[in-house]
């Protein structure tokens, strides 16, 4: 997500030219992408998109991930049919298109996702993981809805809010060590008055020289020297979800 004085430079990355696994279906007023794993599990994790949207395929190569791993992912349309930035778009109007996208904005859609995974999927213990602005919905999750059992909110930080740290869920932050979007000050901050005021258990994770964005918009085979970072985090990710879900 974009920092408090200029707009969120968010390069799209390597875009993947997947398809998914998965299928759409109407969850009452917005879509989602689901995908389900080879054997019935009562663990599901809902997956954040970035500004780049629900169907950004990035995005459901990770959902994907995670249904190999065991739990029902779904991707829902956070943007509720809004049309998602694009890389095309003018970055001076970003904070224009951003204003009725709020990522602590989302309850009626959370709700309803919510209500769809218990009575629809059998879950029984639900997770969150989100990038950039997905990132910073996973934060206010943590903080709204003791229902999300674990957390993991990659390079995004809620900022428009005060009471930031009182997390209700277990949450690891992943953050990429040279990040225009994220300046290291904000994440030390973060993990201060983490360790100040939170209850529940916690991690602050960066990675030094990796950019905003890395652990899922980036290629690991086209990105050698980022692989081993790529890789660690999305195995941070998976472990600590198996950890507390």
């Amino acid at each position: 997500m974009a920092n408090e004085t200029k707009p969120c430079p968010c390069d799209i990355g390597d875009r993947l030219e997947y398809g998914g696994l998965g299928r759409e279906v109407q969850i009452q007023h917005i879509k989602a992408y689901v995908v389900e794993p080879s054997k019935v599990s009562d663990k599901a994790i809902i997956v954040i998109q970035d500004i780049y949207g629900w169907q950004l395929p990035n995005t459901r190569y990770m959902a994907d991930m995670l249904a190999s791993n065991g739990y029902v992912a779904i991707c829902p349309d956070f943007f509720a049919g809004k049309e998602p930035w694009r890389p095309s778009d003018d970055w001076s109007k970003f904070q224009e298109w951003f204003e009725d996208k709020k990522p602590t904005n989302i309850n009626k859609e959370v709700d309803a996702v919510l209500k769809y995974l218990k009575e629809q999927c059998g879950a029984k213990h639900i997770g969150s993981v989100g990038f950039c602005w997905g990132g910073a919905a996973t934060h206010y999750l943590a903080l709204q809805y003791p229902d999300i059992k674990a957390g993991v909110s990659v390079y995004g930080i809620v900022r428009e809010k005060e009471d930031l740290y009182e997390l209700k869920s277990p949450t690891l932050f992943i953050f990429a060590g040279n990040d225009a979007v994220i300046p290291l000050d904000q994440v030390n901050t973060l993990e201060a008055k983490l360790k100040e005021k939170c209850t529940v258990d916690y991690q602050v994770k960066i990675f030094p020289g990796q950019t905003h964005g890395f652990v899922h918009r980036k290629r690991e085979d086209i990105n050698p020297t980022d692989k081993p970072s790529i890789q660690e985090a999305r195995t941070d990710l998976l472990n600590w979800l198996n950890k507390y879900m």
